[in-house]
């Protein structure tokens, strides 16, 4: 069967960032070919053109769809499901596809219809994205402007739940594999340690909580998360029971400072166990977001591949080093600015 294709479940208040982070995306998308459904509606909705601004090798103007007859969660098998279906059923289908749900969405009924025998065998949630206002929440309002939330909710006829902003919040940290924390630039130091700790306690222990701003945030961060989110429903189900935009155009210009990759380069491994069990304790001590590369094992030809996304590691073995490539180690590691290099090579290297 051919591989499942990845798609990214982004949600978060009208406000949060959600466009800015995905139009950063598709700026820095590198040639990988994204397909866009955006679920936002009324006058609400976006400006097509922000996001048609993206290069013609990461996607066209038939890449992105917009569902603007309401809820994304409200309307799923009228119109979620006939959308994914219309794009499954291309012939140059996209190596990924990125979901913005509207602001109002729960994401949990979403992630469940993946499981539909309309789409199940073809697509896969490589994990669902909450982008949070960090300032708003930090304030104890979720919501930057909580006017244009209610206005958003009185123009959606379709919306079968009347949810308070306090409860989609928890549902929204309940289901999310990734916590970005939006608008730091806007937070004293202590106030953004203030709420990444809390929002590590509330969600669940595999999750990243990620600080930028200006939804910065590196492709192989946000892509290529790899959980099949579809198929652990029962760790992330809805805390309540529901009764069944947006951004600014910021034209700063910002570049990765808030994140930095390095590589190690070391010798032969003799126990690849205790080493790889050695990266899961950096990865958890020194918050690395990824981390990825290959491992030369003593007396093994083959090469020892190794890919961590946080706390969860994945190693195969997947070809000879060539007659001219030393036998050595080697891994990029990509984490917030201000990781301990000296720590972490040390340990690595050692």
């Amino acid at each position: 069967m051919a591989q499942k294709i990845p798609a990214t479940v982004v949600t978060g208040f009208l406000g949060s960032g959600k466009t800015t982070l995905i139009r950063h995306m598709l700026a820095n998308a590198g040639g990988k070919r994204i397909a866009l459904i955006i679920n936002e509606f009324g006058d609400l909705g976006i400006d097509g053109d922000i996001l048609k601004g993206c290069s013609d090798e990461t996607c066209t103007d038939d890449d992105i769809m917009e569902l603007s007859n309401g809820c994304i969660c409200c309307t799923v098998a009228e119109d979620f499901i006939p959308t994914m279906q219309k794009l499954l059923e291309r012939d140059n289908k996209p190596d990924h596809i990125v979901i913005e749900t509207s602001g109002l969405a729960l994401p949990q009924p979403l992630v469940r219809a993946f499981n539909w025998p309309e789409i199940s065998t073809q697509v896969t949630v490589d994990g669902v994205v909450t982008v949070v206002d960090g300032k708003a929440v930090t304030e104890g309002r979720f919501a930057h402007d909580v006017a244009a939330i209610d206005a958003q909710r009185a123009q959606d006829d379709t919306l079968d739940h009347e949810t308070p902003l306090s409860e989609l919040f928890e549902d929204q940290i309940a289901c999310a594999d990734m916590i970005i924390v939006n608008k730091t630039d806007l937070l004293s130091p202590p106030q953004t340690d203030q709420i990444t700790r809390n929002l590590r306690n509330q969600s669940r222990a595999s999750v990243q909580v990620v600080k930028t701003s200006m939804g910065v945030l590196p492709v192989d961060v946000l892509l290529g998360q790899g959980v099949g989110a579809e198929n652990d429903l029962s760790e992330r189900h809805e805390i309540h029971h529901h009764h069944h935009a947006d951004d600014a155009d910021h034209h700063h210009h910002h570049d990765h400072d808030e994140f930095e990759s390095f590589v190690i380069s070391t010798g032969e491994i003799t126990d690849p166990g205790a080493f790889t069990k050695q990266i899961a304790n950096l990865i958890n001590a020194h918050d690395i977001l990824r981390l990825k590369g290959f491992i030369a094992v003593k007396d093994k030809p083959l090469r020892l591949t190794l890919q961590a996304v946080g706390p969860r590691i994945d190693s195969y073995f997947d070809r000879p080093f060539g007659a001219q490539e030393p036998r050595q180690t080697q891994l990029v590691l990509i984490g917030q600015a201000g990781m301990d290099r000296v720590a972490i090579t040390d340990a690595l290297a050692g």
